[in-house]
């Protein structure tokens, strides 16, 4: 990911934490969620020289990809186990 695709990534996710940090994301439609984030959207369009639908598109495909690369740190960091060796008492 390059400098410039973390700086648009953290620009939507910032205004998210700001947005959505009352909303419980299993229990508000996803519709819901992209109404609330339409203006950073639309800002990010603008900025970008890009429709807010590429905007979009492009998000989903950052925050995916920083999703895989969080996932394969933990691992990295834990082993592969699913299961963590937790003493329970």
């Amino acid at each position: 990911m390059t400098a410039e695709d973390m700086e648009f990534l953290g620009k939507i996710n910032d205004y998210a934490e700001k947005v959505l940090g009352d909303i419980d994301p299993q229990k508000t439609h996803v519709s819901e969620q992209l109404e609330k984030l339409r203006p950073i959207m639309q800002n990010l369009a603008m900025e970008y020289k890009m429709s807010v639908e590429d905007v979009f598109i492009k998000y989903m495909d950052l925050a995916s990809e920083a999703n895989v690369a969080s996932e394969a740190e933990f691992r990295e960091k834990y082993g592969e186990d699913d299961t963590m060796d937790l003493p329970i008492g």
